[in-house]
C-alpha cells in the first residue's frame, strides 16, 4: 500500500516543479537588429514571438525602458 502511496506522490510533485519554472523572453539579434523574441520556460522554447506585432513591441518596450534607466542611475551614483 506505501508503494501506490509514494508514486502518487511523485506524480504530484513533478508538475509543480515545471511550474515554477519562470517564463523568461530572449531577443533574437541580427546585426544589431531584433528579429524574433524567444518565450522560455527554464530552457524549454515555448513560441516565436514577432518583434514587430503588438506583444513583440510590448515585451520590448518594457526591457528598453529598463536599459534605459540604469545608466541614469549610475551616472547619479558616480557624481
Amino acid at each position: 500500500m506505501s508503494e501506490s502511496e509514494s508514486a502518487s506522490t511523485d506524480a504530484q510533485t513533478e508538475p509543480s516543479t515545471s511550474a515554477t519554472e519562470e517564463i523568461t523572453y530572449q531577443a533574437v539579434e541580427k546585426d544589431g537588429v531584433v528579429t524574433a523574441i524567444w518565450e522560455m520556460k527554464g530552457r524549454k522554447h515555448l513560441r516565436t514571438i514577432d518583434p514587430r506585432s503588438r506583444q513583440g513591441r510590448e515585451i520590448l518596450n518594457l526591457y528598453t525602458t529598463e536599459e534605459e534607466q540604469h545608466p541614469h542611475a549610475s551616472e547619479a551614483a558616480g557624481s
